[in-house]
Formats: C-alpha cells, sequence, structure tokens
C-alpha cells in the first residue's frame, strides 16, 4: 500500500482550538479507516510544519479524497508527498534503464 507523508500547518482556528487536537486525530483515524487505509504516525514537530503525518492509503485517490475531507474542515492546511521505502526504492533504481 502506498505510504504518503502530509505536512501540516494550523489555521487561526485550529490553533485557537488546539485542545480538540486530540478527537481531531482520531476521527481522521477513522476517516482513514473508511477509504481502506492507516495513519500510522502522527508527530508535533518544529520549524516550518507543525505536524507532520504518515498515511497508508490504497492510492492518490484516497489520499485526495482525505486531504480535501481534511481541509473542509477548516483547522489545518496540508502539503502531501508519497513516500517510497526503501525496498520500493531499490526496486525503482533495479528498473532503470
Amino acid at each position: 500500500m502506498p505510504t504518503f507523508i502530509s505536512f501540516l500547518n494550523w489555521t487561526d482556528q485550529g490553533i485557537r482550538n488546539v485542545k480538540d487536537a486530540p478527537n481531531r486525530a482520531e476521527a481522521a483515524r477513522a476517516a482513514i479507516k473508511n477509504l481502506g487505509g492507516e495513519i500510522k504516525d502522527i508527530y508535533l514537530t518544529t520549524g516550518q510544519h507543525d505536524l507532520l503525518a504518515i498515511v497508508d492509503l490504497p492510492d492518490a485517490d484516497a489520499m485526495a479524497k482525505f486531504a480535501l475531507t481534511l481541509g473542509q474542515q477548516g483547522n489545518v492546511r496540508s502539503t502531501t508527498v508519497r513516500g517510497f521505502t526503501e525496498e520500493e526504492f531499490l526496486n525503482l533504481l533495479d528498473n532503470l534503464p
């Protein structure tokens, strides 16, 4: 299953209601599960982004649906990238021309 890495930043609304973050994380876990995936980890981070989430989902369409659903709630803005495991990376290298 593909892994996606989401860099999240709180909106003004999200940080004002930061004490609700654990409930929002549980709701996100349920939404991901409904899309056939799993949140592997969520990290509070320092620097450019407030949070980082590592998510396994069946495909990019499922990730897009989740990102749109998350965005509609207005608590975070996200930037998401596809992450490749070391094994996937090595397989890509093996298949280069």
